[in-house]
């Protein structure tokens, strides 16, 4: 194929050209948010990365004429697929120049690599984490992704068609919501909230980091029981969901982080976190050292989203005031604090609950992600 070579990453100057190739499809791109390399370094690598805890991966770079061209990784989630009772190979990191070569070499490489560990499709792309910057960009090209959320060129859809992936799932949805926004909607939500809060039984409360544990272990009951019913629901391994929870502690605002009870029980979850890609998007996803100046900078400056990355309600409360209470609470404390407006995402259009509720919320979808499977 065009003398094009598939090689694994092995030594610390391969790592940095498959981590670093990003740049040579996004570096002119004025919507794409640079990953932060620490992070991503610490993500592949097999001592640190939460991925190893429950499966096991390996990393390859498309060189052709000695300059890389394409990346992708190739996964075992042996967790997932226990659970799951599948044999599915996650594959991610999936990037290339716009050339049908260099894709179909990656994805056959891939193929290859899954037969001979008895998987039977590919899955993503994850890269290898399921709640950061998966899925490709279907629509939804008029503003930066907001935090956690990915982004990817425009032929990357076609190139995936092409192959024969079929989308694995009902495509993923980011609404956006203007905190000043006064709809027929939200006065509608304004007084079933405030009906709501005088009849009582349901508490909101901000997040209590002193007992952060006890936090993690609500959070996990809700994922794993909350999302349950969803089609392909891959149950969450608690370690997992702690290493991607420690990393916001430093910029999560307590009072942002929504839990909802009942009689002493924790019934639901509505996260709100700063938008910090607004200022990732300005640190070249801190290659250098001066990059950590310019994060530094930017940092400073108060986020004009507030991104919402989960809406969690126990099964039995679907369709209370539950989730009205903590959309609203959310809504009245985000705008006391300055932000502009609520970026919630992802959530699937299999999930039966959340786009309605985000509908009667008077949100509107501003990006899509499509998660794909081939069988192989």
């Amino acid at each position: 194929m065009n003398n094009i070579d598939i090689r694994p990453v092995h030594t610390a100057k391969e790592r940095r050209t498959f981590l670093t190739f990003p740049w040579r499809i996004y570096g002119e791109d004025p919507l794409w948010v640079p990953p932060l390399l620490p992070e991503r370094a610490k993500a592949i690598d097999p001592e640190r990365g939460a991925f190893f805890k429950r499966g096991e991966a390996e990393f390859f770079i498309a060189w052709r004429d000695g300059r890389p061209v394409g990346t992708i990784s190739a996964a075992e989630d042996k967790f997932a697929n226990e659970q799951r009772q599948k044999r599915e190979c996650v594959f991610g990191f999936f990037e290339y120049v716009e050339e049908y070569d260099v894709a179909s070499a990656l994805v056959n490489h891939v193929i290859q690599w899954a037969e001979q560990r008895n998987l039977n499709a590919l899955l993503g792309p994850f890269n290898l984490d399921y709640e950061d910057s998966y899925g490709v960009l279907i629509e939804g090209r008029d503003r930066p992704p907001a935090l956690l959320c990915g982004h990817t060129p425009p032929y990357y859809q076609g190139f995936m068609e092409h192959f024969g992936f079929q989308p694995a799932r009902g495509d993923n949805l980011a609404y956006a919501v203007d905190v000043d926004e006064d709809t027929p909607p939200r006065r509608r939500l304004r007084r079933l909230a405030d009906k709501a809060r005088k009849r009582g039984g349901v508490t909101i409360r901000g997040a209590d980091l002193e007992h952060l544990e006890r936090e993690i272990d609500s959070i996990h009951h809700l994922l794993n029981t909350a999302l349950a019913h969803l089609p392909d629901h891959i149950g969450w391994h608690r370690a997992a969901l702690e290493a991607l929870l420690k990393p916001f502690l430093d910029i999560a605002d307590p009072d942002l982080i929504l839990f909802a009870e009942i009689d002493g029980e924790t019934v639901g979850w509505f996260p709100g976190l700063p938008n910090l890609n607004e200022a990732f998007r300005h640190a070249n996803g801190l290659r250098h050292r001066w990059d950590y100046v310019k994060l530094w900078w930017h940092m400073r400056r108060q986020p004009e989203c507030l991104a919402v990355k989960s809406v969690l309600v126990l099964p039995e409360y679907w369709g209370t005031s539950v989730s009205v209470l903590l959309f609203e609470e959310l809504v009245r404390r985000a705008k006391e604090k300055g932000y502009k407006w609520l970026d919630l995402s992802l959530t699937s259009e299999d999930n039966p609950n959340t786009p309605i509720l985000a509908k009667r919320m008077g949100t509107k979808i501003y990006k899509r992600y499509r998660v794909y499977r081939l069988f192989v």
